[in-house]
This record gives C-alpha cells, structure tokens and sequence, in this order.
C-alpha cells in the first residue's frame, strides 16, 4: 500500500511538472517573433538574430541542468529523494515566477535568469526515475517507466492547451504571454506541498562519499567505463540529440509555415499528448514483461526517426499529414523513453541507481546543450532545417544501436 502511494506522488509530480513545461510551449514562439505583440527583442534585431538569442535561451536550460542534475542525484543518494526533489521543484517554480515578471518588462536577461534557475534546480525527472527503481521489481520496471509516459502525456494534454489560451487576450483581455507562467509557478508551489505531505522517502542505501562539484564532467568521463550502460546511454545521446532539434523550433515552424496562433500551437501538442497517452497505455504496458527491451527499442528508434522526416517534408498545403503521423510518432516515442530507461535501470547496480540516473541525465542534458545552441544558427539560415536535423539524428541513433545492440544482451 505504502508502494502504491509512493508511486501515486511521483506520477502526479511528474504530471505537474510537464504540465508547468507544457504551458510555455506555445508561448515561446511569441517572444521572438517580431510580428507578436509580446516579442521581447530589440526592434532593431532581425528575425535571424532572434533565432539566434531564443537558442541561447533554451540552451541556457540544459547547461545548468548538466552541471547540477548529477549533483542532486548525488545529494538524493546520500540525503534522501524526498528532500531534494522538493528543493528541485520548489526552484522551478521560482523561475517560473521570475520568468513571468521579466516577460512584462521585455528583460531578455531576466529570461536568461530565470531559465538558469529552473535548469540548475531541474533534477525532479531524474530523481523520480531513481524512485521508481527504489520501488518497482524488475519486472514491473517497464511497465512502472510507462506510467511516467503517461504522466507526461497528461501533462502534455493539459499543458499547451491551457498555456495557449492563458496567452490569448483575444480570448479574455487580462491574459497576456506572462499568464500562464503565474499558473505554473502556483502548480509548483502546490507540488511542493504535495511532496512535502505524502511522499514516503524510498531509498534505502545511503552514500556517505564526498559529493563531487564536478560530477557532470566525471560522468561524462564515467559513461566510458559503464560497461553494457554505456551503449544505451550513447544511443539516447544521440535520440535526445536528435529530439531536441525539433522540439527547439517546432512551435516557431508551426506559426511561420502553417500560420498557427498560440491556440492551435497549444491543441497541436495537447494533440501529441494525446497519442503519447494512448501509446502508454495501449502499447507499453502491452508489452512491459513479454517483449525484452532491445528488440523494442531497435523498431522504436527507427519509426521515430521516420516521423520527424514526415514532418520535415509535409507541404504547406496538407498540414493534416502532421497529424497522421503524431500517433505514430508517440507510439516510437513513448516506447524508446519507457523501453530505454527499463534498461539502464536493469543494468545498472542497484546501489548505485541514483548515480546511474545521474550519468543518463547529463548525457541527456548534453544532448540538449548542443542541438538548443546550433539550432538558433541552423533557424538563421532557414528554420525548417531544424526538423531535418532532428530526423537524421534520431535515424543514426537507431542504425547505430541496430549495429551494437549484440553488445548489449551479450
């Protein structure tokens, strides 16, 4: 019973969180491009140039969240999960505040700000996947990781629906592109209480080493030495890497080529949340316990990779094909997140899980980094190369975890 509250908090955890991450995503297009009321750049800028500066400021997330993620799993390792995930979450929500406020006064330094804060304290994901391993016997893991799909789905469903229409002033005058930011602090501050009241700290082996200011750099180091994990985790270096050249301009791609507002900008990804959702529940739990991972994930990477290349190539004209291919899209995702992290639990020392955690989730923040900083130029150039960038990168992770996957069952 005990078990089955511990797991209920960290979903509902990760379902606030992304949903506080899903309500900036249709706003985001608003402050950079020139025509929007909201934009934040100088009017002297041009459009490149602001490409420019809104990959900086995504990037500014993965930096701090690389050098401070491994640290937190660290400090979860030694001073428990429950303590560090409420500090993690309490400074996101901080940031959300800050971010709010420096929309109002147009500060791209204050966005800058508030960004590094949410990215230095942004460990609740990694945290959460080290608490599910506390918790879940092996053969629950898959199925138990699926459920942190769902969780996000959800939050992605609710998420840019609502951050759409809180930035509409068309749809009620008061709203404005800080709004839904006030709302994802309120859901952190509430979070927080959450955790703070009903979560039951899981882990059970306590790290007494010295913690290591450097850890994001020595992982980086470590994941050479990892055995079989350092596989995985370079194959979702380069899936992350990929990913994240979409994710950074899809919003901006779908106001520039499909003129979209920041409404049908939100249902789009509440429309992704959706399949994910439905990918979760009708396909990994299917498979969670009668299909073993590498198998899964040789397809999985494959069929993503291919998506991200329909979306590329998809006409002005035929916008629906976008949404053909969304469910197939979630499908791969949901089962590479779900089936990916299964395995680097599975063959991860258990003492050493949170640590592990730690390494995948600088190896991710890593593959943020890049994509987020060389994307700004690529959009300079022509921004719908950044979705094209995406699926050659996530294509290469597949091929390339098809060519060593015997590594890894071996």
């Amino acid at each position: 019973m005990k078990k089955n509250k511990t797991l209920s908090v960290i979903f509902l955890t990760i379902f606030l969180d992304m949903m506080g991450i899903g309500i900036l995503i249709p706003v985001f297009p608003l402050l950079i491009n020139h025509a929007s009321e909201f934009c934040v750049t100088p009017s002297g800028w041009t459009q490149g140039e602001s490409y420019i500066m809104s990959g900086w400021l995504l990037a500014s997330y993965p930096i701090c969240q690389f050098i401070m993620s491994p640290i937190l799993g660290q400090l979860s390792d030694r001073y428990g999960r429950k303590k560090i995930l409420i500090i993690s979450i309490f400074g996101t929500a901080i940031s959300y505040v800050l971010f709010g406020f420096a929309i109002l006064s147009k500060s791209i330094t204050g966005l800058f700000i508030a960004r590094m804060i949410d990215g230095l304290s942004g460990g609740n994901i990694s945290i959460a996947q080290a608490v599910i391993g506390d918790v879940s016997q092996p053969e629950k893991r898959a199925r138990n990781f699926g459920l942190i799909g769902v969780s996000i789905g959800v939050g992605f469903i609710m998420g840019p629906a609502i951050g759409g229409i809180l930035s509409d002033p068309s749809i009620y005058h008061l709203f404005d592109a800080a709004t839904p930011f006030w709302l994802a602090a309120i859901l952190g501050f509430i979070n927080c209480w959450l955790i703070a009241r009903n979560f039951d700290e899981t882990l059970r082996f306590v790290k007494n080493s010295q913690i290591k200011i450097t850890k994001s750099i020595i992982n980086i180091q470590q994941i050479f030495k990892l055995g079989k994990l350092k596989y995985i985790i370079f194959v979702m270096f380069l899936y992350n890497f990929g990913w994240s050249f979409f994710t950074a301009f899809w919003g901006i791609i779908l106001a520039q080529k499909f003129a979209y507002t920041q409404v049908q900008i939100g249902f789009f990804f509440a429309y992704l949340g959706v399949m994910i959702v439905f990918a979760q529940g009708g396909v990994v739990r299917r498979l969670s316990g009668k299909v073993s991972e590498v198998p899964v994930l040789k397809i999985a990477l494959l069929v993503s990779g291919l998506s991200l290349g329909v979306y590329y190539f998809t006409p002005i004209t035929q916008v629906a094909y976008i949404y053909w291919v969304t469910p197939i899209l979630a499908i791969g995702s949901a089962l590479v997140k779900s089936f990916s992290s299964s395995l680097i639990t599975k063959l991860a020392e258990e003492k050493r899980l949170g640590e592990a955690m730690g390494i995948n989730s600088s190896s991710n923040a890593l593959a943020q980094l890049f994509p987020m900083l060389c994307a700004g130029y690529v959009a300079y150039f022509n921004v719908y190369s950044t979705v094209l960038f995406g699926c050659v990168f996530v294509l290469l992770s597949g091929v390339l975890f098809i060519m060593i996957n015997q590594r890894i069952v071996k």
